[in-house]
């Protein structure tokens, strides 16, 4: 059986079995019997092809990664455990948008205090985006039902769609740049992800606790771990659900 993951995982980052094979200085055939019959290369091996594709070890050989090891490697991609968001340093969050030039991805219901903190974030999105790094936000439908609700478990009624629509405001000024994608989603969100290429800031959701007061994860990404993949995955799934700003105003 082919490993259909390492194959995709090396044709997306532009690699054929030879050139794979001369960066981790091994004959083409044995990268070949990797693909077609599902060889489990050496640790070594492992660790090279999984920096060089950008994916983790647990992901392209999920036999060859105990349950143990998986599990201690993901410990090992917490960095910082904040006890709330309103305690993570403004410098965590300026160095991981400026060091970005891959992709930074926000999903949350409004993050406003993204442009709160910084009124400059627009700008440099802007710039980023001009840079080629890829800008994904997905805001809450303030529409919808899980908005209100969210907000009412939180005391304050009407409040979150507020913030939404503050928020969009901001995030129109981005509207004509490439690069730039903002969306609506009516996810039920357990976790709002903030992600700056192979770092991510998670801000857990507490029932009846407001985000700013709930704890946040400092996650860098590492070959072998699977935790931040697990987020990573979660920002996916709400991406394939989310539709253009302005489809629910013409829902029925």
């Amino acid at each position: 059986m082919p490993n259909d993951r390492l194959r995709d995982a090396m044709l997306r980052n532009g690699m054929t079995p030879a050139s794979l094979a001369e960066k981790i200085d091994v004959d083409p055939k044995t990268v070949e019997r990797w693909i077609t019959q599902d060889r489990t290369p050496y640790p070594r091996h492992r660790h090279a092809i999984a920096a060089l594709i950008r994916e983790s070890e647990s992901y392209l050989w999920p036999k060859a990664v105990t349950a143990e090891k998986a599990s201690r490697l993901g410990q090992n991609e917490i960095i910082q455990v904040y006890s709330r968001r309103s305690s993570v340093p403004y410098e965590v969050w300026r160095r991981l948008i400026e060091r970005a030039e891959e992709r930074i991805d926000v999903l949350a219901y409004a993050g406003l205090f993204l442009v709160e903190q910084d009124p400059g974030l627009i700008d440099t999105l802007r710039q980023k985006a001009l840079n080629g790094v890829s800008i994904r936000v997905l805001l809450g439908d303030p529409d919808r039902p899980t908005i209100e609700r969210r907000s009412i478990e939180e005391g304050a009624p009407g409040v979150m769609a507020a913030k939404i629509r503050q928020v969009r405001q901001y995030y129109d000024r981005l509207r004509e740049t490439p690069g730039v994608e903002v969306r609506y989603h009516e996810t039920t969100l357990y976790n709002s992800i903030y992600r700056f290429d192979d770092e991510m800031l998670v801000n857990t959701h507490v029932l009846g606790i407001p985000a700013p007061h709930a704890p946040v994860m400092h996650l860098r990404r590492i070959s072998g771990g699977d935790m931040f993949r697990t987020y990573a995955d979660s920002f996916d799934r709400a991406l394939l659900s989310s539709y253009p700003l302005g489809d629910s105003e013409m829902a029925p």
